[in-house]
């Protein structure tokens, strides 16, 4: 199995699957998957990697100021474009975060899922009685305007 990246909602996803996120992708990948589920482990995905970036461009950050780093380095440029970086990456974490919350909170509790059920199509059987006539072939058509 690849190795999965953690999450900041990791537990929050064990807790409401019952599962940890490994097995729980194993679960999304059977032919009886809940879309929530395949919908939660997408989001959680897409922030798994948003708080990598996060942490790559603050570490990137903290070495730029490292304070035995040579302060000729230094470039305000960088750091500005780091921070305008840091700041998507953070909005982006951020939206990942409440939408994940939000599914995690609107799903129902694991005993009132919705089940499939299979119902048999009923179909009527009853015949016409003889004296029913058809009905013209123009019957309802619209009257054509005349001008």
């Amino acid at each position: 199995m690849s190795r999965v990246k953690t999450s900041t909602m990791d537990a929050d996803l064990e807790d409401v699957f019952g599962n940890p996120v490994p097995e729980l992708h194993e679960e999304a990948a059977g032919p009886d998957a809940s879309p929530a589920l395949a919908r939660a482990l997408e989001l959680r995905s897409f922030l798994a990697l948003t708080e990598e970036q996060v942490a790559r461009v603050r570490d990137r950050v903290h070495a730029d100021m490292d304070p035995d780093r040579d302060m000729g380095e230094l470039s305000a440029d960088k750091l500005r474009f780091d921070a305008q970086w840091l700041e998507a990456a953070l909005d982006a974490r951020d939206g990942y975060r409440a939408a994940l919350g939000e599914l995690l909170r609107t799903m129902p509790a694991p005993d009132q899922r919705a089940r499939p059920v299979r119902t048999t199509q009923l179909r009527a059987t009853a015949a016409l009685p003889p004296s029913a006539a058809p009905a013209p072939p123009r019957a309802g058509a619209a009257r054509a305007r005349r001008p």
